[in-house]
C-alpha cells in the first residue's frame, strides 16, 4: 500500500500514490483553481504597457494568493502616497523564484503545458513595465502640479477679495454735502448744543408725571389701570428683600411643626400593616392594651376545649352560618 499524501489542490489525504493527479477530481479542482487565478495575472498583464498611479487608499493594500508559490502576493505597489497597480503581482510573476516554483508546480499536478506562459511575466516585458512606471509618474507628477497651481490660485483669488471687503470697510467716509441742513457743520454745532442742554438738565426722577393718555380716543378696546407703582415700597431692582424671602407674620416657623409626628406616623404605619391582614381571624378583635389577671386564658381557637378536633371544626362551621343569616337579616331590615 502507497505511503499517505496531501493534495494541495484537492485539500485531501489519497493512498494511491502518483496515480491522484492523472484523476479526474484532480484536474478539475485544478483547472478551477487556475482559472480563479488567471483574470488577476491577465488585469496585471494589461498595465504591462500604460502603468497606472494612483493616490493610495487602504483598499490597495489587498494582497492575492499564488497558487504556484503557495503564499500571498501584493496585488499593487504602494510607496509614500502613490500606489502603482498591479505593481506587486507584476514583480513577483518575474521573479526567478516564482519560474522555479511554477516549472516544479506545473510538473507535480501534470497540469496542461500550454497555460504555463499566461503565468509568467519575462524580463522584457517588465522591463517594458518599468520604462512606463516612470512615465507615468512623471505625468501623474505634472497633473497633481497643476492642481495645486489652480488651487493656489483660488486662495489667491479669495484672499484678494477678502482684502478689498476690509480696505472698503476701512477707508474714511466721503465727505457730506454741505448743502443739506442735517449735515452742515452748522448742525453740527446745534447738535453739540442741544446735547449739552441736555445733560444739563435734571434726570427723569424730578421731571413731573406724563399725563394719562385716553386708551378709548384711538378706537382700541383697552382699558387704562392706572400707575401700580407703590410709593414707599421697593423691589428686587432697588434692592428691596424679595417677596419669597419675606416671612408671614401669621405662622411662625419656629413654634408650629409641618407635618405629622414620629409617633403618629408609626401608629399610622401599624394600622396600614392591619389593614392588610383578613378581618375574620384569630384575635383580629382583641385589645393587647387591656389590663388582664394572671389567670386569663384565650377563649378562641378552641384549643381548650374538650373533644376531638371534628367537633370543634363542626361547631365552628355551625356559628359562623348562625352570624352569616344575622348579619344578611339585619342588611334586608
Amino acid at each position: 500500500m502507497a505511503p499517505a499524501e496531501r493534495c494541495p489542490v484537492c485539500r485531501q489525504t489519497f493512498f494511491c500514490g502518483r496515480g491522484h493527479v492523472y484523476s479526474r477530481k484532480h484536474q478539475r479542482q485544478l483547472k478551477v483553481a487556475l482559472e480563479r487565478l488567471l483574470p488577476q495575472v491577465e488585469a496585471a498583464r494589461k498595465a504591462v504597457r500604460t502603468a497606472q498611479v494612483e493616490r493610495y487608499v487602504p483598499e490597495h493594500e489587498r494582497c492575492c494568493w499564488c497558487l504556484c508559490c503557495g503564499c500571498e502576493v501584493r496585488k499593487h505597489l504602494s510607496h509614500g502616497n502613490l500606489t502603482v497597480l498591479h505593481g506587486g503581482l507584476l514583480e513577483h510573476l518575474a521573479s526567478p523564484e516564482h519560474k522555479k516554483a511554477t516549472n516544479r508546480f506545473w510538473w507535480e499536478n501534470k497540469a496542461e503545458f500550454q497555460m504555463k506562459e499566461k503565468f509568467l511575466i519575462s524580463p522584457q516585458d517588465y522591463a517594458r513595465f518599468k520604462k512606463s512606471m516612470v512615465k507615468s509618474l512623471d505625468s501623474y507628477e505634472e497633473k497633481e502640479d497643476e492642481v495645486i497651481k489652480e488651487m493656489a490660485a483660488q486662495i489667491r483669488e479669495v484672499e484678494h477679495s477678502r482684502q478689498e471687503v476690509v480696505r472698503s470697510v476701512l477707508e474714511p467716509q466721503t465727505v457730506p454735502d454741505p448743502e443739506e441742513g442735517s449735515s452742515a457743520p452748522g448742525s453740527w454745532k446745534g447738535t453739540n448744543s442741544q446735547v449739552a442742554s441736555t445733560s444739563q438738565q435734571p434726570s427723569y426722577v424730578d421731571l413731573p408725571p406724563a399725563p394719562e393718555l385716553d386708551w378709548m380716543e384711538t378706537g382700541q378696546p383697552l382699558t387704562f389701570i392706572g400707575h401700580q407703582d407703590t410709593l414707599g415700597i421697593g423691589n428686587i431692582h432697588s434692592g428691596a428683600t424679595p417677596p419669597w424671602m419675606v416671612q408671614d407674620e401669621d405662622c411662625s416657623f419656629g413654634n408650629q411643626q409641618i407635618g405629622p409626628s414620629y409617633e403618629e406616623f408609626l401608629k399610622e404605619k401599624e394600622k396600614q400593616k392591619l389593614k392588610k391582614l383578613p378581618p375574620d381571624r384569630v384575635g383580629a378583635n382583641f385589645d393587647h392594651n387591656s389590663s388582664t389577671s394572671a389567670g386569663w386564658l384565650p377563649s378562641f381557637g378552641r384549643v381548650w376545649n374538650n373533644g376531638r378536633r371534628w367537633q370543634s371544626r363542626h361547631q365552628f362551621k355551625t356559628e359562623a352560618a348562625a352570624r352569616n343569616k344575622q348579619q344578611s337579616h339585619k342588611k334586608k331590615s
